[in-house]
């Protein structure tokens, strides 16, 4: 009997459910007679309702209600601050009075006994706007830079940081470079849009809704409707896709169960992919300044990271812009500066490697542009500035591997052969380029709890209210909960994503498998010490357990996963096509859990890079703010013919500080760092450096 599951190759145990169709998201909840729910969006973007004529959309067969600000009941809206929503600001209170704050946003619901009743109503809405011009734009000219008030305590997040005098050291350089990167808004586009199916029963709500973060959905909609929150319950098995959409409860969840109660039965309401655009939140646009100076031999003397990012004007959301450049290179003298610009929008969100995508776009390109000036090789100059721990924090690293992932990964792609001038390689007509990137996230690690039974007949079921947008969290905790129990794989079953199991931290900032696999580990070994004190072996036995980082430990280190990207691209010079036909990274990452979903996460996250690389754009008109391309005909997103090769590769980590497991998340790395080595792999193919995201044909083509 194999019980050393912890390492293994294992498919997915959800795998089955899912090609078979067998699997529920959030829509399939269907309750018996359900109605179906339609929002109306806002077709300015700022001002003011003067006109909300319901009576055609009332007189629809089949239409139950029309909810508009005139006739929805005023909600509590309780003060309610949970882990993942913005700490400063307050959410949209959603038909609560007739201000508009960004296009698109809900104005009234209509809900039918059909979804056609319900939208056909929705079109025979007269609505009248006192509209205003909105700014949209952060380089407009009357949008104004703010400090982020959760940036103005001192501390590794602080808005401003400095050490040494870099200016000064700018000036008497030798060699410098200073440079300036534009960062497109991107929305998230997963292929499950956001959904709830809410159901009332008495002082109850049940609500089937896609979350990555079930207890604190939980919390918010009890907050928001004044309510307990052990009367409402929140389930959400599986998520068809994420990337971060569905870590906020946003105001559809809201809409619906208010429409379920005013009605009185079953409200499913689904959002259309146009108003995902409008409701979901998305990766804010940025425009950051990165200037380096060096010797001659590549030492760097300075490094500065400036950069902004758009907000909406009644929350503030702050992202991790600048967080990696006080660590990842050895340099004296280094300044960062993180602002915000409020703009007539809504509220960005988390998108896939938050903050140090973003980031370290622009500081990796600015390190190739350096590497350029010095006529060295980009690899070289990275591996002359490897510091010897975190001289942001003056804190060793608990592990670093970059050194094994620059070696792994060069080896792997065939680094060597690559030729220093830019333009120098061809494949036929074709140019060729070779470009290369670091990628770093940090190590979380939030308070978790799980519960075990071990059954009389020898299996086990662990339950946790974790969430499963596709990273296999169903299958590695079953490894890591059957490896801790001893048991055949095939005799555990994990259930998660309700609420009414254990409560664990949100699905993302790659912590599940550290917080909720910690816990889980606790749990299982609770329930074995159970079982050896009672004596009980064929009765059922029940445990439940916390874990969570240790802060002394943690408070003494650095804790980040590192890795690096290198990209081969083809570039046609007569029509400016750009084809990546290569990506290679190499990580380290502690322990991997299960190597074949560890691959699976990170060619995912090399697919979402070429996203960010070279197509995705959300255009906003600025007239109004309205998102142009909000549809999947002119939003680009990477399709199967659009990859080729694609690797990834582990290096051996142990790292005994970070958790009990040794394990690092890698769902954020695996994005970090693909963008930028395309754009240096494209200045290597032409010679011409692209500052802007996503690089177009526009840019490459002579005018």
């Amino acid at each position: 009997m194999n019980t050393n599951h912890i390492g293994q190759p294992h498919a997915r145990v959800d795998g089955r459910a899912k090609v078979s169709g067998s699997a529920q998201y959030a829509a399939d909840f269907n309750q018996p007679g359900q109605a179906y729910a339609v929002i109306v969006g806002a077709s300015i973007g700022l001002g003011r309702l003067t006109e909300l004529d319901t009576e055609a959309a009332q007189r629809v067969p089949g239409v139950l209600a029309v909810l508009t600000h005139q006739n929805t009941p005023k909600l509590a809206y309780a003060p309610h601050k949970g882990f993942i929503d913005p700490a400063h600001g307050e959410r949209l209170h959603v038909l609560q009075d007739d201000r508009v704050h960004f296009y698109g946003q809900p104005v009234a619901v209509v809900v039918a006994q059909t979804l056609d009743q319900a939208e056909h109503a929705a079109t025979l809405l007269r609505i009248g706007y006192a509209a205003q011009t909105p700014v949209c734009d952060p380089l407009d000219p009357r949008a104004e830079a703010v400090v982020p008030e959760a940036g103005r305590e001192p501390g590794p997040h602080a808005a401003d940081r400095v050490r040494g005098d870099p200016d000064a050291a700018l000036t008497a350089a030798a060699v410098s470079i200073d440079a300036h990167y534009d960062a497109a808004r991107e929305n998230h586009v997963p292929i499950e849009p956001n959904a709830t199916v809410a159901a009332w029963e008495g002082e109850r709500l049940t609500l089937w809704s896609k979350s990555q973060f079930v207890v604190n959905e939980q919390a918010e909609i009890a907050a928001i409707l004044g309510l307990p929150a052990a009367n409402i319950r929140v389930v959400c098995p599986f998520i068809g896709g994420a990337f971060g959409t569905s870590l906020r409860t946003w105001p559809h969840v809201t809409l619906a169960a208010v429409a379920a109660r005013v009605v009185g039965r079953p409200v499913k309401l689904v959002l259309s992919r146009r108003q995902t655009f409008h409701l979901g939140g998305h990766r804010p646009r940025t425009v950051q300044r990165v200037a380096l100076s060096s010797t001659p031999d590549g030492r760097l003397t300075a490094i500065v990271h400036e950069g902004s990012g758009e907000t909406s004007r009644y929350e503030q959301f702050a992202e991790a812009l600048t967080a990696v450049t006080p660590f990842l290179y050895s340099c004296p003298n280094v300044r960062t500066r993180y602002r915000l610009v409020p703009l007539d929008i809504s509220t960005p969100t988390y998108m896939r490697g938050p903050g140090e995508a973003t980031g370290v776009f622009a500081l990796e390109c600015a390190m190739d542009e350096l590497a350029h000036a010095l006529e060295m090789d980009p690899l070289e100059l990275r591996r002359r500035n490897e510091p010897g721990l975190d001289e942001g924090m003056q804190l060793p690293f608990s592990s670093r591997s970059m050194l094994a992932c620059y070696e792994r990964g060069a080896d792997a792609f065939g680094w060597s052969r690559r030729t220093l001038a830019p333009g120098s390689m061809r494949d036929g007509r074709l140019r060729i380029g070779w470009g290369m990137a670091c990628a770093s996230y940090p190590v979380f690690h939030g308070q978790a709890s799980a519960r075990v039974r071990l059954l009389a007949d020898g299996t086990a079921e662990v339950e946790a209210a974790a969430s499963d947008m596709g990273p296999g969290t169903y299958t590695s905790i079953t490894q890591i909960a059957a490896e801790t129990l001893a048991l055949p794989l095939e005799r555990v079953r994990f259930s998660l994503g309700n609420s009414d199991f254990p409560p664990t931290p949100p699905h993302g900032g790659s912590m599940t498998l550290a917080s909720v696999g910690s816990a889980v580990r606790a749990a299982c070994l609770a329930a074995l010490d159970q079982r050896r004190e009672t004596g009980h072996g064929s009765g059922i036995i029940e445990a439940s357990a916390t874990a969570g980082p240790d802060a002394a430990v943690h408070g003494r280190f650095s804790m980040h996963a590192f890795g690096a990207v290198f990209v081969e691209v083809a570039i046609d010079p007569d029509v400016g096509t750009i084809r990546v036909r290569r990506v290679v990274g190499a990580y380290g990452a502690g322990r991997i859990v299960n190597p074949r979903l560890a691959a699976s996460q990170c060619t995912g996250g090399m697919v979402g890079g070429i996203g960010m690389a070279l197509m995705e754009r959300t255009a906003l008109d600025p007239r109004d703010g309205r998102p142009v391309n909000a549809h999947m005909a002119d939003y680009l997103v990477p399709v199967n013919l659009d990859i080729q090769g694609l690797e990834a590769h582990f290096v051996d980590e142990v790292d005994p500080h970070v958790n009990e497991l040794g394990v690092k998340g890698l769902g954020e790395i695996a994005l970090v760092g693909v963008a930028p080595a395309i754009a240096n792999a494209v200045f290597h193919a032409t010679g011409k450096r692209v500052r802007e995201l996503p690089i177009r044909i526009e840019h490459l083509v002579e005018h």
